[in-house]
């Protein structure tokens, strides 16, 4: 690491010679394939980005400047060039580095991410303080093609070009959205547009123009088109940014020109580069899409590790919704850009007429969705817990007020682990409790899932399933999905001492809990609540009048969920009601294991609940 090992921070970066930086982003894709071989991460985005983030820090003067990612899962080599250099090793770790810009983290990192189409509108807020504080700096947005999929991201760019503040957008572009070429013309003709005497001969000659009031704003918007149909860029320029590329992303001698070019023009700027997922490891630039989010894997082959023997809950929500699919060609599938994640890729193999992947559009899905339930199809919508708080008001006014029969298939629900506080999914049974007319389901192992999805197509109402991420339990599988009693608990162990109320994957913990109380001749009931809602009222009357204790475990922040569901029911009856759950705090990121028993959702933590109580 000759060239890494001296840099600290920015400044120590603007020390090194132009024609050295290549070399210096090629230590740092090591430095970034060596740590998430090892953590697991995001390896080709971030790959995918080093030379820009080279020619980004070696032209722009952050702190002061602020740098905008949208997502954040490119930023790992801005970390390293941001005095966390000797951290890196711990990123996605708990207690380490967070695998996205967090501004507690540190000063380079102006706006904490970890959604998607963010940056443009972060950046005009930024530019918008900027102004009215008569204050000097510069504002990067730098967001990807697949983040431009996202309507949030066009809000932004909208405005900009209405306010007319000075900043800069880079779209990233890995050949998936908007170009899909780049020319040695078109090349050019960018680093041309850029110079500052062509600039200036430019403005001029529309302030000439705008003179001549009889033709002089037609001949402008003549000029205008004349110039943007040279560049794939017509689209910026007429919602009111300066559209400048495409230019290739890779060859960072050229990048800072450009940048250096730019980085003075007033008004709001949009430059388009062109990278490559994946860029200088053969494996992820052969496969971006596998290496895009990854687990462990060996750095000398490229053989990402797998876990064995039992399938995880995606993996039997993707089999049993394709089986499902082959008998009901009503049935469709709908995702946004997650069909690997949420295991609809294998659906959209076998059915391409009946998968929909909207872009990063979480709430034109819902929506979507709802519009093919009311024309007679039956949708599945599978979208990450975390991901689908966006759309909330679309589940609200477009599917459940209008009773639409809407499957919601929510993945990744509660601790996912070293992606931290913003993709845990612990909020969903919080923010749809509320919903009228909305079915809500939980899982206790990957049997039930199968069960819960039969149902929620039987229903025809809104549904929502919400499982976790990871392995299940390793139950038997049933031969075929069968239909369950809608809002119907099941007691699977009997006591009278205490009940505990598992829902969802904490089933098994109660049941664990269980095993360790009767140890100490205590005899506990172990309710499997299946539905928080509409909630068995019955079930917990029947429990009540065995035992006056209970136990609520459920893996959402206690504010709003499960528990407190409990707690309203059997309020002013005596009962005394314990409920574990998530604090109301943004949980860190970490293992499951880690956080689980941080934060107490283990058998152990629920028996000694037990003992306290009694």
């Amino acid at each position: 690491m000759k060239f890494l090992n001296k840099i600290n921070n920015p400044q120590d970066l603007k020390k090194v010679k132009k024609e050295n930086l290549s070399k210096l982003a090629a230590e740092i894709r090591q430095e970034i394939i060596k740590t998430v071989s090892e953590n697991g991460g995001h390896l080709a985005p971030s790959l995918g980005a080093v030379d820009l983030t080279v020619a980004l820090h070696y032209v722009f003067d952050c702190p002061n400047d602020k740098i905008i990612w949208d997502v954040g899962h490119q930023a790992y080599s801005h970390k390293i060039l941001t005095g966390r250099k000797d951290q890196f090793k711990t990123i996605r770790t708990h207690k380490g580095l967070s695998g996205f810009p967090k501004r507690a983290e540190s000063e380079y990192d102006a706006f904490g991410v970890g959604h998607s189409s963010t940056s443009i509108s972060a950046a005009l807020g930024f530019a918008a303080a900027r102004d009215l504080k008569n204050e000097d700096y510069k504002i990067v947005a730098v967001i990807g093609d697949g983040s431009m999929t996202g309507g949030l991201a066009f809000e932004g760019l909208q405005n900009a070009g209405h306010l007319k503040k000075d900043m800069l957008v880079i779209l990233n572009d890995n050949e998936m959205f908007i170009s899909q070429k780049v020319g040695a013309i078109a090349g050019y003709f960018a680093k041309l547009l850029t110079a500052g005497t062509v600039k200036k001969v430019e403005d001029k000659v529309m302030k000439t123009i705008s003179r001549f009031h009889s033709f002089g704003s037609p001949f402008g918007k003549l000029y205008k088109r004349a110039k943007v149909m040279l560049f794939p860029g017509m689209l910026f320029e007429e919602m009111g940014f300066t559209y400048i590329g495409p230019v290739q992303g890779h060859e960072i001698d050229n990048l800072v020109k450009i940048l250096s070019n730019i980085k003075d023009m007033k008004g709001p700027v949009l430059l388009h580069v062109i990278t490559k997922k994946g860029k200088g490891y053969e494996p992820a630039e052969e496969n971006p899409t596998q290496f895009h989010g990854v687990g462990k894997f060996n750095p000398e082959t490229g053989e990402i590790a797998k876990s064995k023997g039992v399938p995880s809950y995606t993996e039997v929500f993707s089999n049993t919704l394709v089986k499902m699919a082959q008998a009901n060609d009503k049935i469709v599938a709908i995702t946004a850009a997650m069909p690997e994640g949420t295991g609809l890729d294998k659906f959209a193999k076998e059915f391409p007429q009946r998968y929909f992947d909207v872009g990063i559009a979480e709430g034109h899905a819902v929506t979507f969705a709802a519009a093919l339930a009311a024309g007679g199809m039956q949708p599945v919508c599978a979208i990450y817990s975390t991901f689908m708080q966006r759309a909330i008001d679309n589940i609200i006014h477009d599917a459940a007020l209008q009773k639409l029969p809407v499957v919601f298939a929510l993945d990744r629900a509660g601790i996912v682990g070293e992606d931290g506080a913003t993709h845990h999914g612990v909020f969903d049974f919080s923010y749809l409790k509320y919903v009228p007319n909305l079915i809500i389901m939980a899982p206790a192992d990957e049997n039930e899932l199968q069960h819960m999805l039969k149902t929620a197509f039987n229903s025809n109402m809104p549904c929502a399933i919400r499982y976790p991420r990871g392995s299940g339990t390793g139950i038997a599988m049933d031969m075929a999905p069968a239909v369950l009693q809608i809002g119907k608990a099941k007691v699977v162990h009997e006591g009278s001492d205490i009940c505990l109320l598992g829902i969802g994957n904490q089933v098994e913990n109660c049941l664990k809990a269980a095993e360790i109380l009767e140890e100490k001749n205590i005899k506990a009931s172990v309710v499997n609540m299946r539905f928080l809602k509409p909630l068995d009222e019955d079930i917990i009357k029947e429990m009540f009048s065995k035992t006056k204790k209970f136990i609520t475990v459920e893996e959402n922040v206690l504010e709003g969920g499960f528990g407190e569901s409990i707690k309203a029911l059997l309020c002013n009856t005596g009962a005394i009601v314990e409920c574990i759950g998530l604090p109301d705090k943004f949980i860190e990121h970490g293992s499951q294991k880690v956080l689980m028993e941080k934060y107490g959702l283990t058998a152990k933590k629920i028996a000694e609940t037990a003992f306290k109580m009694l």
